[in-house]
């Protein structure tokens, strides 16, 4: 907890709001993974199946809806943990933004800083 209050002061809102922007982005992406839609498509057969039985639409019909309500209640609850972890991805990026660039950039300055080092020893 403590960690988390020290990072989130760091920022200035401008870039809370940018990390929580893309973190929701990728979430909404994230939250219908395959897993949520072979759920779907088992309820769709079942579905089918019930229907060429001759099953009643009395028990067809309850039996489609909450197929897709816990379709959609776990999809929303996949969402929510992802949402989570990509805002402290995202704002880990940010960190390391603000501290010096992407890595690539930290790489070539460090190697420039050692040039330069070598080159005034000699």
């Amino acid at each position: 907890m403590m960690d988390e209050a020290k990072v989130t002061t760091q920022f200035s809102p401008e870039m809370e709001r940018l990390a929580e922007q893309r973190a929701r982005e990728r979430a909404k992406a994230a939250r219908w993974d395959i897993d949520v839609a072979a759920f779907f498509f088992s309820i769709l057969i079942l579905v089918t199946i019930l229907m060429f039985q001759g099953t009643g639409i009395e028990v067809v019909g309850p039996v489609a809806s909450c197929g897709l309500v816990m379709g959609w209640l776990v999809g929303w609850s996949k969402g929510k943990q992802k949402y989570k972890r990509y805002y402290d991805e995202e704002l880990s990026k940010l960190e390391q933004e603000s501290e010096g660039g992407t890595v690539w950039e930290r790489l070539k300055k460090q190697i420039k800083e050692e040039v330069e080092e070598e080159l005034s020893k000699k």
